[in-house]
């Protein structure tokens, strides 16, 4: 089979919301074979779980400790602040309503 039928090509067409011309859909129909034979030659390459891979680096990622401090100058933060609502800092919103 060399080409795809007309009723394939405008199912494709279709999908993309395409109009198509009697002369687009002759060209596409070998275009579009074309393509799916080319797709289809991934399901000839053997894939084989049983080997082992090996990753191209080898250090392996470390993170640092998290280290909390209890920040005692909070009251000079809320007064650096142009808006304020008890201890919190109050800031415009993030969406348009």
């Amino acid at each position: 089979m060399n080409k795809l039928t007309k009723e394939e090509v405008l199912h494709v067409a279709n999908l993309a919301r395409l109009d198509l011309s009697e002369e687009e859909i002759e060209k596409f129909s070998y275009q579009l074979k074309e393509i799916l034979d080319s797709i289809n030659k991934i399901n000839d390459v053997q894939i084989s779980t049983d080997e082992l891979f090996i990753a191209p680096w080898t250090n392996n990622t470390t993170l640092r400790e998290d280290n909390y401090k209890e920040y005692t100058m909070k009251e000079d933060i809320l007064n650096n602040s142009s808006y304020r609502f008890d201890n919190f800092i109050e800031v415009g919103g993030v969406f348009d309503e």
